[in-house]
């Protein structure tokens, strides 16, 4: 489901850069940030929320577990709402901070504009991820993010490829495929007899609300310090190379979404069970899920180094073959950036693992300090030395950095979890 998400921006940015040029996708690169650091609340909701009513059924309390995910989903609506609009008013400042001029700027105000319209669906879409995985329905969700997916493609194709739309059909192709990806589980949930989660009438306990969300907010703090970062990393490219640095780190970023979405679907999808089997009480059920868990993320380090430095220069060629020397500088940087997928995969499991734990203090600092102090120093110091190999090279010092971190809090808390 993580990977079929992330297929949005990558199909916008491939389909933008071939029939409407660098400095369009250059603004989609600028505005996506801002755009994902509002809608992450939905991975917070859906994370946090999925991990407590995980628990609450592994205790036997069916109904009060389908009345608290009713409320959660309520929650989100709302929330949604409310974002949407603070995203369209902070729009212009955000792009003026971040030094973009002219056209630049009319082509990223017309991309946001639609996509915080629909925030709503995107936030309600990151929320029944964890929820479909939760019921033991994984293979419906899947379902429904690969319908989003397809949607995204075929319109994208039709709205830029065919009609000439630009961001503008970009935009309206990701927000069809996120209303789908909404709407659809809304229906599932309403009306299934299968599913071991129904929406009901809404149990109101803000306190579970608030606990759901300090359990999520590692999730939180993770999809908000990586946009911190990416526009950190946009704020120093625009200084060191100009738009074309935004459109190179812009295509680095969609490799890095779909492989970070490879662990981060892993987390989700492991999470409601390393919750149930701890509410159950299944001690040597966690152990043997954290050893493997750890493997299987180890060999996914592995496959997706190789998998990176084999098809970069495919990969490159597809969004920028049509300018030699932005592909030589987007090769470049994604050839050294891709030593970190050896290493983020740890962190982010442990993150998760101890958010399935309803740990969510623990699983927040590792992402804060993962995310937004490591990296966000990393990036704004190593340039000053070494100039935009600085910028690319970031992200390997904070993975490595993380690792020890995440390493030490997992040693410190295995015999209170006994995992």
């Amino acid at each position: 489901m993580m990977v079929f998400a992330s297929v949005y921006s990558v199909v916008d940015g491939l389909f933008v850069s071939n029939f409407a040029g660098k400095d369009a996708l250059a603004a989609v690169n600028l505005v996506f940030p801002l755009v994902t650091a509002l809608g992450c609340i939905g991975y917070m909701l859906g994370t946090g929320g999925a991990a407590l009513v995980a628990k609450i059924m592994g205790e036997g309390d069916g109904e009060r577990a389908n009345r608290l995910f009713t409320f959660v989903f309520l929650s989100a609506v709302a929330f949604g709402i409310a974002l949407s609009l603070v995203g369209s008013a902070f729009m212009g400042p955000f792009l003026g901070f971040m030094g973009a001029e002219g056209g630049l700027v009319d082509l990223s105000v017309q991309y946001g504009r639609i996509l915080f319209f629909a925030l709503p669906f995107f936030i309600l879409q990151n929320v029944f991820q964890s929820f479909f995985v939760a019921a033991e329905k994984p293979h419906v969700g899947l379902a429904v993010i690969v319908a989003g997916g397809l949607t995204n493609i075929a319109l994208d194709y039709a709205f830029i490829g065919v009609f000439g739309w630009g961001v503008v059909g970009a935009a309206l192709a990701t927000a069809a495929g996120q209303a789908l990806a909404a709407i659809v589980p809304i229906v599932y949930f309403a009306t299934s007899r299968t599913s071991r989660l129904r929406l009901a009438k809404p149990a109101f306990e803000l306190r579970s609300l608030g606990k759901a969300c300090v359990n999520g907010s590692s999730e939180l703090m993770t999809e908000i310090a990586a946009s911190v970062v990416a526009m950190l990393y946009n704020f120093q490219l625009m200084g060191l190379a100009g738009a074309d640095g935004v459109a190179a780190y812009g295509i680095i970023m969609y490799v890095n979404f779909v492989f970070t979405a490879v662990f981060f679907g892993f987390s989700m999808g492991t999470g409601p069970i390393v919750s149930y089997n701890y509410g159950a009480g299944r001690h040597l059920e966690l152990k043997g899920l954290l050893r493997k868990s750890l493997v299987i993320v180890g060999v996914f380090g592995i496959a997706m180094f190789g998998l990176s430095h084999f098809a970069a220069v495919p990969l490159v060629n597809l969004f920028v073959g049509y300018d030699a020397s932005l592909a030589e500088m987007t090769l470049h940087g994604f050839r050294i950036y891709s030593v970190a997928f050896l290493l983020m995969g740890f962190s982010i499991y442990g993150s998760a693992f101890f958010t399935a734990l309803n740990n969510g203090p623990v699983s927040a600092l590792i992402s804060f300090v993962r995310t937004l102090v490591l990296e966000t120093s990393t990036v704004m110091l190593l340039p000053i030395w070494f100039g935009i190999d600085g910028v690319w090279s970031a992200i390997i010092v904070a993975e490595s950095c993380a690792l020890l971190l995440t390493a030490g809090l997992l040693a410190g808390f295995r015999r209170r979890y006994h995992y």
